[in-house]
């Protein structure tokens, strides 16, 4: 159970984390404001799913 409950914590500040740098790095290129938003949330948590998937398989 406790195991579970830091694969939350620390997988969501990772995602955080991996969309706010998406979203910085984007932001300075020539791509929209709204390629960059969706990009920096879909990505970082099509990554948390599958390390859920990995994760929950042991």
């Amino acid at each position: 159970m406790q195991n579970k409950n830091i694969f939350y914590i620390f997988g969501n500040l990772q995602a955080i984390t991996l969309g706010l740098i998406i979203f910085f790095i984007l932001g300075t290129t020539d791509i929209g404001k709204d390629t960059a938003i969706t990009l920096s949330i879909l990505f970082p948590l099509f990554t948390v799913m599958i390390e859920y998937l990995i994760y929950s398989k042991k």
